[in-house]
């Protein structure tokens, strides 16, 4: 028997068998070349036949796939099938005595430097030319072509991390679990897992151990994988495939736990497009606008005008709903050329978010105009959040900009420990808070979201990070609210948007700690709604107690699961 561990980020539980991704090809040596007196003509022969194989290949993936993914892939089969690259490396096999591989790693190269120079769209098919040029090279070899792996049967992939590129084969009808030695909770990885509902660990560094073929018991809720299946683990396996075949839904109204109590279930939105989706589940309202997805890969600040115009698109899915509004959170992973610095040396610690604002104080305040004209135009009650806030004078500050535009409630985002620990002096003077657990866990533990190498200490289940948000609904409750004003209860209204809110047994926790409202991916809506049917304020207090005390963070989910069988009865 053996049994590894990661980080669980999309819970559900799952029996399959395991297929690998294959790692990446690797270069040929530069030096390889034909023996003395080979047949560079058969050799040369052997180049187009492998592109036709690759093609034919990428061309079944593409049959399968739907949508933007069957685009890419077909794509990409066309590049296989274009002369350029198959000629330009069978010429380096006759003239220059290569091996087909690395005529083929060479041509590719040629041909994708000049894909670049010619810039624009060109430039962007330089990517697939090194796709494709791979995909040769592994058939010329005898290797598995990288990617995702071809199987008829449904399986579990374990892989190093996947590329972005290899979501776009990522079929869930196929792939019922993924496991990566890689990666973090917040990883784009993750993020996708999230979306799907596709049960997902990552950081098990060890998953390799296991064989192609092996039989294992995934539970993604745990973080754990074992391949000595037992009946308790096909009773879980039997639930979750229950689940899939009749889903639960969520008519809305909010999350109604045991005794009445009713918490807002809230979305996690992009854009206009995200919010139709959004709207569609039937989420209460949003509770989280990420307002960045206008401002990313531009040279310039958009204007005042194009931001309104994109603001009231995405209010018109809620009509007089809460629409939570972060302004722009730049920096970091989401670097701006016209606001932020790419020198900075630890740009995590930097000037971000709402300090970009310090030299730069008209990009935030364009968009505070936007945002109200937005408002204004539409009947969505608007709520404004400032994020990376880490002083009462920030705080302050920024409420101030907003009463200015007629902005209210105007409030921050609880991610530096700072915050949650004086969270009574910010509600203070400010109306309402919403704590992100992903950078709140990222600053507690002194660990960088980005790298999987500390993946297990940026768990929002860790004791310290629960801590802190006690602390933060704490100060909530020191500093009292006006329940008439925004129709919250007496408390300044504290919720979570991370991606802590949507774990199910998670959100029973945040909601004992004193969390008002809870904002996730639409699809994780129905189980947190769910689970949190299951139990008392009282009991997800003393579920909150637990988990705060517990020694480690793997402590803490054990102790919550073992209080909450509906876990178990729905597979998750």
């Amino acid at each position: 028997m053996a049994q590894y561990t990661g980080v669980p980020v999309s819970p559900g539980r799952v029996i399959g068998t395991i297929r690998s991704m294959a790692p990446p090809v690797a270069e040929p040596p530069a030096k390889e070349a034909l023996p003395e007196g080979a047949d560079r003509e058969a050799e040369a022969s052997r180049i187009p036949a492998a592109a036709s194989a690759v093609q034919a290949t990428l061309g079944r993936l593409a049959e399968r796939a739907q949508g933007e993914a069957r685009k890419i892939l077909e794509a990409t089969a066309q590049m296989a099938a274009d002369p350029s690259l198959t000629q330009t490396a069978q010429g380096l096999v006759h003239s220059g005595g290569k091996t087909p591989e690395r005529a083929v790693w060479e041509a590719g190269d040629q041909v994708a430097t000049m894909l670049e120079g010619l810039g624009g769209y060109m430039a962007e098919r330089a990517t697939d030319v090194r796709d494709v040029r791979a995909r040769i090279v592994a058939e010329l070899r005898g290797e598995q072509a990288p990617g995702i792996p071809e199987s008829e049967e449904p399986f579990v992939l374990t892989a190093i991390d996947l590329a972005p590129a290899d979501t776009a084969t990522l079929d869930p009808e196929r792939v019922i679990a993924l496991i990566t030695s890689d990666g973090g909770p917040q990883s784009h990885t993750a993020i996708l897992a999230r979306q799907l509902g596709l049960p997902a660990i990552v950081a098990a560094k060890s998953i390799h151990e296991f064989a192609d073929g092996t039989e294992v018991f995934v539970d993604a809720g745990l973080g754990t994988i074992t391949d000595e299946v037992t009946e308790e683990h096909q009773h879980f396996a039997e639930a979750w495939a229950e689940l899939q075949r009749n889903p639960l839904t969520y008519e809305g109204g909010g999350g109604v736990l045991g005794d009445g109590t009713r918490v807002r279930l809230l979305a996690n939105i992009g854009g206009a497009k995200d919010a139709a989706a959004a709207a569609a589940a039937n989420a209460d309202g949003v509770g989280l606008f990420r307002t960045e997805f206008l401002f990313l890969d531009r040279e310039d600040e958009p204007g005042v005008e194009e931001q309104t115009a994109a603001y009231a698109e995405a209010f018109t899915h809620f009509p007089g709903k809460k629409v939570v509004v972060r302004t722009i959170d730049a920096g970091a992973d989401k670097p701006l050329p016209f606001l932020t610095d790419a020198e900075e040396p630890n740009p995590a610690l930097g000037v971000r978010a709402y300090r970009t604002s310090w030299e730069k104080r008209s990009v935030l305040t364009n968009q505070l105009d936007a945002i109200a004209a937005a408002a204004q135009s539409s009947d969505v009650k608007a709520w404004v959040m400032a994020p990376m806030i880490a002083t009462v004078t920030e705080t302050e500050d920024f409420v101030s900009l907003c009463r200015e535009r007629g902005l209210e409630p105007a409030g921050i985002m609880v991610e530096t420990p700072a915050a949650a620990v004086t969270a009574d002096r910010h509600l203070g003077a400010c109306d309402f808070a919403s704590i992100g657990t992903n950078d709140l866990t990222q600053y507690t533990m002194a660990a960088d979201r980005q790298l999987g190498s500390l993946a297990h200490l940026n768990n929002p289940w860790q004791p310290s990070v629960l801590a802190l948000v006690k602390a933060t609904c704490d100060g909530a409750r020191t500093a009292g609210g006006d329940p008439e004003a925004f129709g919250e209860s007496a408390n300044k209204p504290v919720g979570v948007c991370g991606e802590a809110a949507g774990d199910p047994g998670l959100a029973v926790v945040l909601v004992g700690l004193g969390v008002n409202s809870l904002s996730m991916t639409p699809r994780s809506l129905p189980a947190v709604a769910k689970v949190l049917s299951t139990v008392t304020l009282d009991q997800a207090r003393e579920l909150a107690d637990r988990a705060v005390a517990a020694r480690t963070a793997e402590d803490a989910v054990s102790a919550v699961r073992a209080g909450l069988p509906i876990l178990g009865e729905l597979g998750l």
